[in-house]
């Protein structure tokens, strides 16, 4: 497997979490976003969209990080990332989208690169945007996690998903633009337990060979 990676990217860590979870040997190829490497002929050859992460397996490349996780998953099934009740799995399935596709896309890095080119704002602007958005999203997930009562070390019980594939990402960066998390204490409990498997460090951007 060839997994196209930027190291600070939230959506090419979750995969590479995923990957380590499922003790999947990749091959590291990564696309500089700064430098504009994903924009580049030879990368948008390997999607379209000019996006990472991208994953190529037997041949074929996958994108969207939960679909490449689903994939893994069904070619993969263990260890199981999902749950093996189908209600559970929806369940988790929605705490993975929340983030990936409510919190993340206000907060990455082409959206936050739009608004201040487009909008003039500073860094601090930016900044407080960012803020905004994170504790809008993470209240909601955080009374989700509470209220389904299905949480437990990980987002479901006791068992990793690719829920928390998505959350520790997502946490991450929030404590990178220095947000409040004091208000979501069930989400930094699932945070720092995840933070203690090797499959998380190892995936977390410090230790990536792109990392600079």
């Amino acid at each position: 497997m060839k997994l196209y990676t930027f190291f600070r990217s939230s959506a090419a860590f979750r995969m590479r979490i995923a990957l380590h979870c499922k003790g999947l040997a990749y091959e590291a190829k990564p696309v500089s976003l700064p430098k504009g490497e994903h924009r580049l002929a030879d990368y948008l050859g390997v999607h379209p969209q000019g996006l990472v992460p991208a994953l190529e397996d037997q041949g074929k490349i996958f994108v969207q990080s939960l679909a490449m996780m689903e994939y893994l998953e069904e070619t993969h099934p263990q260890p199981p990332l999902l749950p093996a009740d189908a209600a559970d799995r929806a369940y988790v399935r929605a705490v993975a989208q929340i983030i990936a596709c409510e919190i993340h896309p206000l907060n990455n890095l082409r959206t936050l690169r739009y608004i201040k080119k487009s909008y003039g704002l500073d860094d601090e602007g930016v900044n407080t945007w960012y803020r905004h958005w994170i504790a809008e999203g993470l209240k909601g997930l955080e009374a989700l996690l509470v209220r389904s009562k299905q949480s437990g070390q990980f987002c479901y019980r006791d068992q990793v998903t690719i829920a928390d594939c998505c959350l520790v990402p997502q946490v991450f960066n929030a404590q990178r633009y220095s947000c409040d998390l004091t208000p979501y204490p069930t989400i930094t409990a699932i945070y720092s337990a995840c933070m203690k498997l090797e499959a998380f460090i190892d995936a977390q951007p410090g230790r990536q060979p792109d990392a600079v």
